[in-house]
């Protein structure tokens, strides 16, 4: 296990040097299999690694759920949710924040990226916050801490790496989102209820909606529920796999944006340069993991790992709760792809044999990684926020996020001792092998 500590301490250093993990895993995985088998061997193992990659069936979900995120962005869509759920809380101290997190959960539903709702809700909903007189730290809070709902909520790329790194039912680790994705939409609400408890200066209050047009910004949402319903619908009643979900929902996507008359020629050009550009960035950080992945594999780490947890007779949730501190460290580090691709390949095997199951884990681990997104110093959706808002000083948002992290541990604590809010969906759904 020496050299495998060895190999993790080059590549922490590779990162910390700014080089792109991708690449740093890549050079480290075969730098360090040259080095213990050969030169022609350690090839033969990236070619093949590459090669199985890129041509594995369903990592053509990737792309199609990254198209369909940019194409409901395009489409306007989250102005409607942010509209809808305006209609109802608006009126209340906080009531804009809270629809910020209420509309990031139903847009992450649709979207499953986090950086990308993020980015939308801020150009959506921040203007607004501004102006009706809110604390930018509150305002920024919001839309940072609300779009972590992106990766959680399904469909989510994150799962779907999961589970295709785990060999685990990805219909599953959809389904058991569901549950825990409405409690951390329900904690947010309680952040942002307490912030204004503590200064009710923070969030003034809005103008009451009276029900007529209540119920005319709901009308408005109806495109996002149907394709809300078709992709996960189809996907839980046994009609269509993911994959095929992902190319409905896309193909969906498209059709709303261009009935909607909110594109041009041009602009589809680039919602498809930059999923493609995306689904890229992603396949060479899951490569380079692979590649790194292959050299742990073979120093038995996992393996080594399991035997010091039973000589030291190391409780099983002890255990867990020391793997959620690690994640918690890379994730002042690491951005959440590159976690979870690098982490995952030597945790899953060791969480299996303790008895624990994978997709219970899946959801701890995304859950988790959605703390990276928000904390120190290296919070993506806090550095989306603030290239956008570039009047908002980093430490501000940072600040205002301090109620949301503390209810985010509260909330991962949840989900490990009651392991039932994860599994009860799949379990119903008999999606659990």
């Amino acid at each position: 296990m020496t050299d495998a500590l060895l190999a993790f301490a080059v590549l922490f250093a590779l990162a910390l040097l700014r080089i792109p993990l991708a690449f740093a895993m890549g050079i480290v995985g075969f730098g360090a299999l040259a080095m213990t088998l050969s030169f022609d061997a350690a090839a033969a193992s990236i070619a093949q690694t590459v090669y199985e990659t890129g041509a594995l069936y369903t990592l053509s979900v990737i792309p199609l759920f990254t198209l369909m995120g940019g194409l409901v962005t395009r489409s306007g869509l989250s102005k409607e949710l942010y509209a809808a759920a305006y209609a109802f809380l608006g009126h209340r101290r906080g009531g804009l924040a809270t629809s910020t997190i209420m509309a990031s959960a139903g847009f992450g539903a649709i979207c499953g990226s986090s950086l990308a709702t993020a980015a939308t809700m801020a150009k959506v909903a921040l203007p607004e916050m501004e102006r009706r007189g809110y604390q930018p730290g509150l305002a920024t809070a919001s839309i940072a801490a609300g779009g972590t709902l992106g990766i959680l909520i399904p469909p989510s790329v994150i799962m779907i790496l999961y589970g295709i790194m785990t060999n685990t039912s990805i219909a599953a680790l959809f389904a058991a989102g569901i549950l825990p994705g409405i409690v951390a939409t329900l904690f947010y609400v309680g952040a942002v209820r307490w912030t204004v408890w503590r200064d009710p200066q923070a969030a003034p209050p809005g103008e009451r909606m009276d029900w007529p047009g209540r119920l005319a910004a709901l009308r408005e949402i109806w495109r996002v529920l149907l394709l809300f319903v078709v992709v996960l619908g189809g996907i839980y009643g046994g009609v269509f796999t993911p994959t095929e979900a992902a190319g409905i929902g896309a193909f969906g996507a498209f059709v709303i944006t261009l009935l909607r008359g909110q594109t041009s020629l041009a602009a589809f050009g680039r919602i498809f340069v930059d999923a493609a550009r995306t689904s890229a960035m992603i396949f060479a950080v899951l490569t380079g993991a692979l590649i790194f992945a292959n050299y742990i594999n073979f120093t038995s780490m996992s393996s080594d790992l399991a035997a010091l947890i039973e000589a030291y007779s190391i409780s099983p949730l002890v255990v867990i709760f020391l793997l959620v501190l690690v994640y918690i460290v890379l994730g002042c580090l690491f951005e959440s792809i590159s976690m979870i691709v690098l982490t995952v390949p030597v945790f899953y095997p060791i969480v299996q044999g303790l008895g624990f199951d994978l997709v219970w884990f899946g959801i701890v681990v995304v859950v988790v990684t959605e703390i990276s997104l928000i904390t120190p110093p290296v919070g993506m959706n806090v550095f989306v926020l603030r290239s956008l808002t570039p009047h908002i000083p980093t430490g501000t948002i940072f600040r205002g996020l301090a109620p949301f992290i503390a209810v985010d541990f509260l909330r991962i604590a949840v989900l490990i001792l009651v392991p039932a809010l994860t599994l009860v969906l799949p379990q119903a759904l008999g999606l659990l092998r």
